[in-house]
């Protein structure tokens, strides 16, 4: 049985739920990364971004290479940079608008 494509694209959403996998994908945008580079720049434990980076490399939004001792990530497709910069319009608006809202509160006064 088919997997309906709102429920695949869920999958996908979650599959992007976690902090570190955001930051390693911004990361990458600016082109391939070795793991020690992306460990000096997420500053998490080891341990913790090689279970994130698989979790990408199985979804298939990363790929990895090894050279002798290095493994280097990099972005599957431009696609992805593409939904991260929407993702940081939509966020552009919502809080430029929840900014708004909270500067009417405050030049309404607690009487409003």
């Amino acid at each position: 049985m088919p997997v309906p494509l709102y429920e695949a694209k869920a999958v996908f959403f979650r599959m992007l739920g976690h902090p570190v996998r955001i930051r390693v994908l911004e990361l990458l945008q600016n082109g391939p990364k070795p793991v020690r580079e992306l460990l000096a720049e997420i500053e998490v434990e080891p341990s913790n971004l090689s279970q994130q980076l698989a979790v990408l490399r199985r979804s298939g939004i990363v790929t990895a290479t090894r050279t002798g001792s290095t493994v280097t990530y990099e972005l599957a497709g431009g696609d992805v940079a593409e939904l991260l910069a929407a993702a940081r319009r939509i966020l552009s608006t919502l809080l430029t608008g929840r900014q708004d809202l909270l500067d009417e509160l405050r030049a309404t006064g607690p009487a409003s």
